[in-house]
């Protein structure tokens, strides 16, 4: 397994959708073992492959206690609205309120080929929902008021604008969860 390098905001992939993975081999499983070590080394909850430069149906969670990949997923069902502070592991240091689905079924592969259904609430439903926006290529501040967006952008810019390029290694140090 290997730390992947994430793309940050402003980098092109982040927009683009991602394309249908349908057969899962071994190529396949080792970006999700390499997703899972990135998501973990950089204390995320979730990980979308755009985010590490690869426009592919696929996302890894880890939420309240649950760890999953997701190969092409699909939420089936969603009721409720609940509002909850989002980041992005694309976006260091931006966070907002973003409202979204409160209860969700989602439907998608596993690492073995295999459909599942997941049925979801809380954090774990809002990442699943975080992560297959990333794979339509939407980002948490394109759910945020104009104002509110331009706001965070704004700051985002001041503090990053000394950085060049829209990559950023992870280091293999980092430890815990956010």
């Amino acid at each position: 397994m290997s730390l992947l390098p994430l793309h940050l905001l402003g980098s092109p992939v982040l927009r683009q959708r991602s394309h249908e993975v349908g057969a899962v081999d071994d190529e396949i499983r080792r970006l999700l073992d390499d997703m899972y070590e990135t998501m973990d080394a950089a204390r995320g909850v979730g990980l979308a492959a755009n985010q590490v430069g690869v426009t592919r149906r696929i996302a890894v969670v880890h939420a309240d206690e649950d760890r999953f990949e997701m190969i092409d997923p699909v939420i089936l069902e969603n009721d409720g609205r609940a509002s909850a502070e989002e980041g992005c592991l694309s976006i260091p240091d931006v966070y907002g309120d973003v409202s979204r689905p409160e209860r969700i079924v989602l439907e998608a592969t596993d690492r073995h080929g295999k459909r599942f259904r997941k049925e979801a609430t809380g954090l774990k439903a809002r990442a699943i929902q975080h992560e297959i926006d990333h794979l339509d290529g939407i980002l948490f501040l394109d759910h945020l008021s104009l104002v509110k967006r331009q706001m965070l952008l704004a700051r985002y810019r001041r503090e990053h604008k000394d950085e060049t390029g829209f990559i950023k290694e992870v280091q293999a140090e980092s430890a815990g969860r956010e």
